[in-house]
């Protein structure tokens, strides 16, 4: 029987987990308010965590990042708080995690071209937005008891924001090109 060693958690990951969990809170701040749910740098910052860190510490990131708002922390982009996970919104950082996991895997596997990032990204992306938009009308409609119809929903909690979210895949995927070889990151995490 072959004994498999579990890779150690550094310190040097720990900060880079803290560091991408503290990006992804300034960029709730840095936002545009529009109706139902603000536009916002979080996604720029737990896409990049995906990107250069990868799946494990990526999503470990934007799991710490929920778990600081949760206790009361208002990091969120409508304040924090472990009231926030019956707000519409909350599904979105749900997604985040998965798809900063979901980002980093892709990442990983890909032969390391802008092209591939930004498809890791726009995997990543969709996630985000499969979790949102469910998490919306399920708090919408059953514990707020509000009607919400589909067409709303693509509008308002999608198509307004996907050209910018596209946005920060894109440029995501320059920034990790760029930096990935500078930072020397392990391929796997």
């Amino acid at each position: 029987m072959e004994v498999v060693k579990a890779k150690k958690f550094s310190v040097s990951d720990m900060l880079l987990c803290a560091l991408f969990a503290a990006l992804a809170a300034v960029g709730a701040f840095i936002r545009i308010p529009l109706p139902y749910v603000p536009f916002s740098l979080q996604f720029m910052f737990t896409n990049l965590a995906g990107l250069l860190l990868g799946k494990k510490r990526g999503a470990i990131s934007v799991l710490l990042y929920i778990f600081i708002g949760l206790v009361g922390f208002p990091v969120f982009t409508q304040g924090g708080g472990i009231g926030y996970v019956l707000t519409p919104s909350f599904g979105y950082l749900i997604g985040m995690a998965v798809g900063a996991w979901l980002t980093g895997l892709i990442a990983e596997r890909g032969d390391r071209s802008v092209k591939s990032y930004i498809l890791a990204g726009a995997a990543g992306l969709a996630i985000v937005y499969i979790f949102g938009m469910v998490y919306f009308l399920g708090i919408k409609s059953l514990y707020l008891s509000e009607e919400v119809g589909i067409k709303f929903l693509l509008i308002y909690c999608a198509a307004v924001f996907i050209p910018g979210d596209f946005l920060s895949c894109v440029v995501g995927a320059y920034i990790t090109a760029k930096l990935r070889p500078l930072l020397r990151l392990r391929e796997t995490s």
